[in-house]
């Protein structure tokens, strides 16, 4: 196990380095630059904010500076919110994108896990065609259309949440749940399928033969084994759920990082861009790892093949 973590982080080095260069290879590629929106700066100017940042400097240059600071996790300054460096945007709004990204991650693991096991306890029944047309249209439908709707009928026409900003825990309802919507949905097919599987298995007839009670089947057997697939799905969750409040973010006026990654992209602020990529990429290698070692936790199986290996 000892060695496989270690190959592993190995792995998250050597992906970390191909994002770094991809994110800086696609922000020199693309046409304009930092300053190209600022009209009223006469040219001179710009040339010497150009060369005042380093970006007069041949781009392998650059890519070297880049690469340095990212091994001392100096992101550089931003270039749309003057006085300020990509760190202290970082430091200032992931709090606020983790919070509500934790939050949309307890709501899609706890009722897609509920949804997908009372499919699969009432298999064929109106239970389990309820929960699977709800977990297709939480697959269909974009979360920002269901933030809209949130918005015009929970907000707007019946009052009962506030439509935007981030003030107190109401505030974090409607963006909370537009985030897990979707997905809640696959971990409700998932965790459907696995269990179907589950309890089609001998074991659980032997359980069953011994007069062990169906609760306690269903909790100490089937529930376990067949959360294997959700504990996978759990890295990509974490990523899906963090890039999706961008959007989210910026619907419902929420000081995040999300809505600082999306207003650099429109001006085209190159050191954000590269920093929140990288900081994001980081969290979702850490994260798989994690993911990849409590599924070896969870599963005997994979703990000990994964002994023996070493």
């Amino acid at each position: 196990m000892f060695v496989y973590i270690l190959k592993r982080i190995l792995f998250m080095f050597i992906s970390l380095f191909l994002i770094i260069t991809a994110t800086f290879g696609l922000m020199r590629a693309a046409p304009g630059g930092p300053f190209t929106g600022e009209k009223e700066l006469p040219p001179a100017i710009k040339a010497n904010l150009n060369a005042f940042y380093g970006l007069d400097q041949p781009w392998y240059m650059q890519y070297l500076d880049y690469l340095t600071s990212i091994a001392r996790w100096d992101f550089g300054p931003s270039f749309t919110y003057k006085g300020q460096t990509v760190n202290d945007l970082i430091n200032n709004g992931f709090p606020v994108s983790f919070y509500l990204g934790m939050e949309a991650i307890l709501i899609a693991v706890a009722f897609g896990i509920l949804l997908g096991t009372i499919a699969a306890l009432k298999h064929n029944s109106w239970q389990d065609y309820g929960a699977m047309i709800i977990a297709v249209l939480g697959i269909s439908v974009p979360s920002f259309i269901i933030a809209s709707v949130f918005q015009y009928f929970l907000a707007m026409q019946l009052g009962l949440f506030p439509v935007a900003r981030w003030d107190t825990f109401m505030h974090s309802v409607l963006p909370a749940f537009a985030l897990a919507t979707t997905p809640m949905a696959f971990i409700a097919r998932l965790t459907r399928s696995s269990m179907l599987e589950v309890l089609s298995n001998d074991y659980i007839r032997t359980a069953r033969s011994k007069g062990i009670g169906k609760n306690m089947i269903i909790l100490r057997h089937t529930v376990r084994n067949a959360l294997l697939p959700v504990v996978s799905y759990m890295g990509p969750l974490i990523s899906a759920i963090l890039t999706g409040s961008f959007i989210i973010e910026k619907i419902f006026g929420i000081p995040g990082l999300g809505m600082h990654f999306v207003t650099s992209i429109t001006n085209r602020d190159y050191t954000t861009i590269m920093g929140v990529t990288v900081f994001f990429s980081v969290l979702l290698l850490v994260s798989i790892l994690l993911v990849d070692i409590a599924y070896g936790l969870i599963d005997p199986r994979i703990k000990i093949a994964g002994t023996k290996g070493d």
